[in-house]
């Protein structure tokens, strides 16, 4: 067995450079004469600037400059716009915040910048923030999402009228509402998708440079993907033509989605260079990530099922707030709405089913795409009305699943917005991970908790994505004279090991070592295009870009095997990196061919070199699976462990089962950080953020991990030459209804929101004994 092959287990490559202190961070980089930046950021929710004073600030020692809004207007910084448009509800517009890179009139929530200190230290330059002097006209504020639209809540734009944002419908309603009107029976629940901070290991870290000679800047800044982070920054801030901006991001610490964005602070040190002639490092502290970094989920949900006589669904109505925060970030109002929106309905047979999101203005940070990007949030919608049906109905969770999910002859399934499911085994996916995690034999392990006193709970939850994203993705293959292969890629590993992943696609498509790959990403000026990481997209898009410029080289290396074995090009042969005349012994490797490529016969080209921009045709696959948590509480305390957890995801072909667990694992703790644990508050009168460190944010330690019992359920994806689906974000659609059913089912109750901490849990155990006293 070939173990570096498509489908090995094969060890991450990156991770002997990266475990032994050889990566580099952007924080590791210093430019020659670089200068220091810090951003003074509003201590108010929503106020007025009445005036601002920064001659002390300037005058403070190391000092090199202090810009304001105003500074940065009179010359010509652009302002950061939302990069999507979302249809409202009867032809009407969403309202697109024209957000400032420093505020001149008013903030808008805490933490808003309001000025950018450089100076020859960080510390030099902190220090001078603190001189500069803002009065303030504190306004009221709203951080409440299912308030904002209130009689009464202080309008954060006043030009838009109201903090509605967009309201958004997925249409089918009076289809819907004509199921209800049939229903045998309905169940309705109102719950909580809980606001996260996405808080990645390295926070953010922006180095600004600016070249006169050439009137060109660039950026080194961990991103998800510096092509479209170089275009937004570019065309809509500093207005120059993209090439005039090179934008290189090196080794990045984890993204989860808020990577992908346009941020102010990667404009303010570009702009800050040209300003001062020096290049502008900053650097984010712990507390500025929680403050300002964009948050995600913070949805407000009523949603209802109508049933027929035999628990079969006939509609679903659900209707959310989703909190956009103060300003719309770069896709923030597409999350609840489209993104969310592409698996509607889910795994179930579902034609009838109407969506309303209220996008409403918060005075909070800005929310965007996080691990699963509106997906999760609809999967557990789906998974919460499912659990009480079935108790509606006195049947099994999983009885009224298997009843309602896509059944295999429905393939491909167009779902209630138009997307065609094209493939997946839903019940025999279910039915593996019910076997996986013996759940009919659950009862006994439940009495022997109940003997020591723990109550035990079982719950499922069933997701699907829809991942894949932009519909493009371009890579290179080039053999280097010493035989190595330098495969330069769009997308952007930022902890997920495409170095290792990709190099067991070239390996298996052109026979060449495994460790003769050498990997290069993250360098707008090496990149002809690339739309990065982001929806669980690389190895669908990337990875066939990849496999299809292989292909390229392959063929101009039968080419150049035919010249060299004097023979028919449709005579030769490929296989495992021997070029051979069919029929015949008669064959030449790589090094041959390689050879010859340095002065080739007459119509090629020099060299063994091809690019590719891959560009599908269907706009995503859809990965799916089922997970089981199992979970006990301790009744003293409310204190509930996970004891057991299993999970069958179908990712379709995998390209390395260790990588794709690791991701699920990471996925899985996302979605354990949520249902218990994960929660951004805000103080509903000041608007100051209560959770804004590690003292009062409570993230999944590895304690909090329990072991995982995973298995895959391969149905290979139809649409694409490798046959694979992603596989990043599913934990965090599995885990969080699964742990809920789990302890719903614990405590014997319909739904307590997330997070389930431990005095959630803990009063209604009390207001139970107090009943049965």
């Amino acid at each position: 067995m070939d173990k570096f092959g498509i489908g090995q287990p094969v060890r991450r490559k990156e991770d002997v450079r990266l475990l032994t202190g050889r990566g580099t961070y952007t924080d590791d980089i210093d430019r020659p004469g670089q200068a220091h930046a810090f951003v003074l950021r509003s201590p108010h929710a929503h106020a007025r600037i009445l005036s601002m004073d920064t001659a002390a600030a300037r005058a403070a020692p190391g000092v090199v400059a202090v810009l304001t809004g105003h500074d940065a207007a009179a010359d010509g910084i652009g302002h950061f716009p939302v990069m999507v448009d979302v249809p409202g509800k009867g032809g009407t517009k969403l309202f697109p915040t024209p957000r400032q890179i420093l505020q001149t009139e008013k903030v808008r929530f805490v933490g808003d910048p309001v000025a950018l200190v450089v100076a020859e230290t960080r510390a030099q330059a902190q220090d001078a923030a603190e001189l500069i002097e803002i009065d303030y006209d504190i306004l009221p504020s709203v951080t409440d999402t299912a308030g904002a639209l209130n009689p009464g809540a202080p309008v954060i734009w006043q030009e838009n009228g109201s903090n509605l944002c967009v309201l958004w419908d997925s249409g089918r309603e009076a289809e819907t509402e004509a199921a209800f009107a049939r229903a045998a029976r309905t169940v309705s629940v109102e719950l909580v998708n809980n606001r996260l901070v996405g808080n990645p290991m390295e926070p953010r870290v922006a180095i600004g440079e600016y070249d006169p000679a050439t009137d060109s800047y660039t950026l080194h800044s961990p991103t998800q993907g510096v092509m479209r982070v170089r275009d937004g920054l570019a065309k809509l801030i500093l207005k120059v033509p993209a090439e005039k901006l090179r934008v290189i991001s090196p080794d990045v610490g984890g993204g989860f989605g808020l990577r992908g964005k346009v941020h102010p602070e990667s404009g303010m040190v570009l702009w800050a260079a040209k300003r001062t002639g020096r290049p502008v490092k900053w650097t984010s502290g712990r507390t500025e990530t929680f403050l300002c970094d964009p948050h995600g989920r913070d949805h407000v949900t009523r949603a209802e099922m109508a049933f027929d006589d035999t628990g079969r669904t006939l509609g679903v109505k659900i209707r959310t707030f989703a909190a956009m925060g103060a300003y719309l970030q770069d896709f923030g109002p597409r999350v609840p709405t489209v993104a969310g929106g592409r698996i509607l309905g889910t795994v179930y047979d579902i034609q009838a089913l109407n969506a309303q999101v209220s996008c409403v203005f918060t005075n909070t940070s800005p929310t965007d795409a996080y691990r699963g990007a509106g997906r999760p949030e609809q999967a557990y919608v789906l998974e919460r009305l499912y659990d009480l049906g079935a108790a509606a109905f006195g049947i099994g969770r999983d009885e009224i699943r298997r009843r309602n999910t896509i059944r295999p002859e429905q393939i491909p399934y167009t779902n209630v917005v138009g997307n065609a499911i094209d493939s997946g085994r839903f019940a025999e996916t279910m039915d593996k991970a019910l076997a996986l995690a013996d759940w009919a034999g659950f009862p006994a392990r439940r009495a022997e908790a109940a003997r020591r006193g723990r109550r035990r709970g079982i719950g499922l939850g069933y997701f699907i994505e829809a991942s894949g994203g932009q519909p493009s993705e371009w890579a290179r293959v080039r053999f280097e004279e010493d035989g190595t292969v330098a495969l330069t890629v769009g997308t952007f590993s930022h902890g997920q090991g495409h170095e290792t992943a990709f190099a067991q696609i070239l390996h298996s498509r052109l026979g060449i070592p495994f460790e003769a790959v050498r990997f290069i990403q993250g360098d707008s000026a090496v990149l002809a295009a690339g739309n990065g990481t982001g929806g669980s997209r690389s190895s669908q898009m990337g990875g066939v870009a990849i496999a299809r410029a292989s292909e390229l080289v392959v063929a101009k290396g039968k080419r150049l095997a035919a010249h060299l074995l004097e023979a028919g090009i449709d005579d030769i042969e490929f296989e495992a990196g021997t070029f051979r005349v069919a029929g015949t012994d008669l064959t030449a490797n790589w090094a041959q061919v390689i050879e010859l490529a340095k002065a080739p016969p007459e119509g090629e080209t020099p060299g063994l070199d091809e690019q590719l921009l891959y560009t599908r045709s269907t706009e995503c696959n859809f990965p799916n699976g089922c997970h089981v948590a199992e979970v006990e509480i301790e009744e003293e305390t409310g204190r509930v462990e996970i004891v057991r957890y299993t999970a069958v995801d179908d990712v379709g072909n995998v390209i390395n089962p260790m990588l794709v667990h690791g991701q699920s694992h990471g996925g899985i703790m996302a979605g354990i950080g949520q249902a218990l644990l994960e929660h951004a508050v805000y103080d509903l009168e000041s608007g100051q953020l209560l959770s804004a460190s590690f003292q009062d944010y409570c993230m999944p330690r590895a304690s909090d991990a329990p072991d995982f019992d995973l298995d895959f359920n391969v149905v290979p994806c139809p649409n694409n030459d490798l046959g694979v689906k992603g596989a990043g974000e599913g934990g965090a659609c599995g885990a969080p209804p699964a742990i809920v059913s789990a302890i719903c089912d614990a405590l014997g109750i319909g739904h307590i929101d997330m997070p389930v901490t431990p005095e959630k849990v803990w009063r209604v155990l009390a207001a139970q004994a107090r009943k049965a006293a």
